[in-house]
């Protein structure tokens, strides 16, 4: 179909309506006696504008939409539903334009009978894109089966302070690490770049555009101080490889950016976005973020003109877009500035093939190939802090009994992260479970306590827990903290929690002043530490916490993230046998005094040691330990006729385990007239070995990779650099001339 003659044909209230995503997608059907209806909610709408461009989180299940299992929608109630909704418009407007379904997608699908994979601050840790891509694929399938087309991903953010409540949906505090799991998104939900999507797949939406995480003090949509120089090399590469890879669709930030907000910024949705980097979708609004422009303008007229014209198209519950009809009607806006809108919205449901009959995919991908998959990640991305007497792995022979003890060791929604759907926790795992299941088929007794909650005391959890540890062999303690909602959780306008969950301590507007484990458990480990029993700490959390008070009676440390729904299991499999391989991709601070505390800064002089505190981390971006030793040898350094950069060698696995290993590379430039950073991640690669097995690696730096910025904030070739390769073991280095 032609998209521009559609156009042509609309109506100015029909083109308004295509650009207003103002419906809560959960209050357009309801259940009644067994059956299904459309509301008059929606209806009204409908009647409102003669069409509807998008319909935000139809099959959102959490506590927030209020929707559970009975309320909420199975796999076949939402096949049902998309068809009731494209049919009444199609039956019921002029012109019979189908409506994007758009769905959160931030670890998994935001319904129900999907799953819930690690949280983004956990897979990336794996440092594997490609099993994350397999992972995407999954949810892809999973949104277009139940008739979805949008899958909201949060790819953009980097996380400079974990004191933000939601760096548990960033991979990381690095822009390479990000933007490769960025590309990874990218075509696990979408396919192959440059394609017509198929219907195993949606258009990602890329959240957030830009700068998110380097908000003032950690706090949720604080003002962003940054210059262009840490914009363009920390904040935006995601975005360009995102767009690289074929990103259609991208939601703007909450935040400012030297004053001015993201969603009126057009030098940054317009001139940067558009002009220099290609562009050419559409630009989502964030949740009634429009109206905060209102609290600016004084007038949602103003605010609707100074959004259109800055490069938003899609508004998201506001009351702000369906201004732009009396906009126009008045002369404060030309037409043709809201048909360029509407057009982009109208060119990706083309290309999505909503203009045509095409079925949507009939099988889901089986639940043992979701499990699986979901699995690997999660053991993939835990992290080996410290192992004393090498008390891991646990014994199998030597091992009787084994205590269990924590807050998060058999608590599901814990481990599952912020805008988590509800689950059927038949299906998963807990922490618990998955050692139940490993000692039982080891003929292991264990025994089990919660001891403590998250933030607060249990009555006599803390000598309960004591008890019931007294005579097992070693004790697995699992700390960490929580995004779980439940309904007591008070809720904004746009979904971020306010308050009544006392026990969160992560998630999107619990920001945090303090990041030490609470008091609550670093009482429960001394009190377990007095039994003088080897003790392991296992981490369940969604930013990196402060681990100094509770580190030295831990005989053991792993750091699991937010695992998923299969977490437990993975845990287990780690804590009994399979070797450990994740790495950190956030420093974890040694005191709140330290923040910000990220390993890539500028190599400016300066005491880098408080006077009262030291100034590194307790544990470095890209440290990780493992069960076995790994060495690597017959480096060489080359160029091939591009002139990119190949690192190349051995590596060999020369501990008795079965492991992983990354191989990370780091690039030092010497500029003569910019203070360039410490280092910077330039390229990695993941190899899985067996006992004293070797392999042959190479790792390409291509010519994108060897660029930067000068003084101008021109993009130039690196002249001068040190190559910096680092392994658990291993470190070397070698100063390269790049011009001879």
């Amino acid at each position: 179909m032609n998209m521009i003659k559609l156009l042509q044909k609309m109506t100015l209230k029909e083109k308004v309506g295509q650009l207003n995503q103002r419906l809560y997608g959960w209050e357009i059907y309801e259940k009644k006696a067994g059956s299904i209806f459309l509301t008059e909610k929606f209806k009204k709408e409908v009647q409102r504008w003669g069409s509807i461009g998008c319909i935000y989180g139809v099959f959102r299940s959490d506590p927030w939409s209020g929707k559970n299992q009975e309320t909420g929608l199975s796999i076949g109630e939402a096949k049902q539903v998309s068809s009731l909704v494209q049919d009444y418009l199609k039956k019921n407007t002029r012109l019979g334009i189908p409506t994007f379904l758009s769905e959160e997608c931030p670890h998994g699908h935001q319904a129900l009978d999907s799953l819930t994979t690690p949280t983004n601050s956990t897979v990336g840790m794996s440092w594997n894109p490609l099993l994350y891509q397999k992972l995407q694929q999954i949810v892809a399938r999973e949104l277009r089966i139940k008739g979805a087309h949008l899958g909201l991903i949060s790819t953009l953010d980097v996380s400079r302070d974990p004191r933000w409540g939601r760096t548990e949906e960033c991979y990381g505090e690095d822009p390479f690490l990000t933007s490769q799991f960025t590309i990874a998104a990218v075509e696990g939900l979408q396919g192959k770049p440059n394609q017509k999507i198929d219907n195993q797949h949606v258009l990602a939406v890329l959240k957030h555009f830009a700068a998110q995480g380097s908000g003032m003090g950690g706090h949720n949509s604080g003002p962003v101080g940054i210059g262009q120089r840490e914009f363009r090399e920390i904040h935006l590469p995601p975005m360009i490889q995102g767009i690289k890879q074929g990103a259609q669709m991208t939601m703007a930030a909450y935040n400012d950016i030297d004053g001015i907000p993201c969603h009126g910024n057009g030098q940054l949705l317009n001139e940067l976005l558009r002009d220099e980097l290609g562009f050419t979708g559409a630009v989502m609004a964030d949740g009634c973020a429009l109206d905060r422009l209102v609290e600016i303008t004084e007038d949602p007229i103003q605010a609707a003109v100074w959004a259109i014209k800055s490069g938003v198209d899609i508004s998201l519950w506001d009351e702000v877009f369906p201004h732009l009809e009396t906009a126009i009607e008045q002369g404060a806006l030309s037409e043709k500035i809201l048909d360029t809108a509407v057009l982009r919205v109208l060119n990706l449901k083309n290309k999505m093939g909503l203009f045509e009959d095409i079925m949507a995919p009939t099988e889901d991908v089986p639940l043992l190939e979701k499990k699986l998959t979901a699995t690997q990640m999660a053991k993939e991305s835990i992290v080996l802090l410290k192992n004393e007497r090498q008390v891991l792995p646990l014994s199998q022979s030597q091992l009787n009994s084994l205590a269990v003890i924590g807050p998060n060791a058999h608590s599901l929604y814990n481990q599952l992260g912020d805008y988590t759907p509800f689950k059927n926790e038949r299906e998963c795992s807990t922490v618990l479970e998955g050692l139940q299941q490993k000692c039982k088929e080891n003929h292991i007794d264990i025994v089990y306590h919660q001891g403590s909650n998250i933030v607060s005391k249990l009555p006599d959890g803390i000598s309960q827990a004591v008890r019931v540890s007294k005579e097992a062999d070693k004790i697995i303690v699992v700390l960490g903290g929580s995004s779980a909602r439940d309904f007591t959780t008070q809720f904004d306008a746009n979904g971020a929690a306010l308050s009544g969950s006392n026990e969160m301590t992560s998630g999107e507007n619990i920001d945090l002043a303090d990041l030490r484990i609470p008091k609550a458990q670093v009482e429960l480990v001394k009190e377990l530490s007095n039994l003088g029993k080897p003790m392991i700490g296992v981490f369940i959390q969604g930013r990196p916490h402060i681990l100094s008070e509770v580190e030295p009676y831990l005989d053991a440390i792993l750091v699991a993230g937010y695992p998923g729904e299969h977490g437990g299991e993975a845990i287990a499999s780690i804590l009994f046998e399979e070797s450990p391989s994740g790495k950190l991709t956030m420093s974890i601070p040694r005191h709140n005094g330290q923040l910000p505390v990220y390993y890539n800064y500028r190599e400016i002089a300066f005491k880098k040691d408080y006077a009262d505190n030291p100034g590194k981390p307790d544990f470095p971006f890209g440290y990780g330990l493992s069960y076995t030793t790994f060495s690597l040898n017959e480096l060489l350094i080359a160029r091939n006729d591009s002139n990119a950069l190949i690192i190349s060698g051995t590596i060999t696995n020369t501990g008795s385990y079965a492991g992983a290993e990354v191989i990370q590379i780091y690039i030092k430039s010497h500029q003569k007239k910019v203070v360039t950073r410490v280092k910077e991640l330039k390229g990695f690669k993941k190899i899985q070995l067996e006992a004293k097995e070797t392999k042959n690696f190479e790792i390409s730096l291509d010519s994108e990779d060897l660029m930067e910025l000068n003084e101008r904030l021109e993009t130039k070739k690196m002249q001068d650099i040190t190559l910096i390769i680092e392994c658990t073991e291993n470190y070397f280095e070698q100063r390269i001339d790049l011009i001879k």
